[in-house]
């Protein structure tokens, strides 16, 4: 089973995160930020992970702290269930439209951690959560599971559209790239023969 337990606490956050790649996209989130919740929910229902969070953070001073100690835990996560990644595609790709957002994501599990961000989110919040936040979150991710990751805004003028599309066109791309390819079951998919 491909799955990862990590426990993160700090002065600013104490996380309990677990997630199993080959799930059916259950959740119980608990951020103590509503729009987070979201977000986390969206992403293990496309990408077809339990995911379980809870996160008690210092969020009376905003959610900056919750939302990059929560992407370091997914991240970790991720590279805690992966393994050596013997036997996984290794690459995904999804170009998603969220009404009038259209949303490319790519990640390559190359072990070099790289995030391309390219997006223009409107406002500076939706409802209390600061947008610039989602941008910290997934540079926690691809830190900690050590992946390239390209997040790409093709159009959108919605922030809340934007930044689901987001969420959601990642989880379609992590999903792909994870899979087991079954022509290469038990190989690392490296000419190095590590990654």
């Amino acid at each position: 089973m491909r799955s990862a337990e990590i426990k993160r606490k700090t002065a600013e956050t104490d996380i309990s995160l677990t997630i199993d790649l080959d799930g059916t996209g259950k959740s119980v989130i608990d951020t103590g930020c509503g729009f987070l919740d979201h977000m986390l929910t969206l992403f293990a229902a496309h990408g077809k992970f339990d995911l379980t969070v809870k996160c008690v953070g210092d969020t009376y001073v905003d959610y900056h702290h919750t939302t990059e100690d929560i992407g370091i835990a997914l991240g970790n996560a991720f590279a805690g269930a992966l393994g050596d990644k013997r036997g996984i595609r290794r690459y995904g790709d999804t170009i998603l439209n969220m009404d009038e957002a259209v949303i490319m994501t790519s990640v390559d599990f190359s072990g070099r951690s790289y995030l391309g961000y390219f997006a223009s989110i409107p406002t500076e919040k939706v409802g209390d959560f600061d947008t610039e936040l989602v941008e910290e979150f997934w540079y926690g991710f691809v830190r900690n599971a050590s992946c390239a990751l390209h997040i790409r805004q093709l159009s959108g003028s919605n922030s809340h559209h934007i930044i689901e599309g987001m969420f959601k066109s990642a989880a379609h791309t992590l999903r792909e790239a994870v899979a087991i390819d079954e022509r290469a079951a038990g190989e690392i998919p490296s000419t190095k023969g590590v990654l």
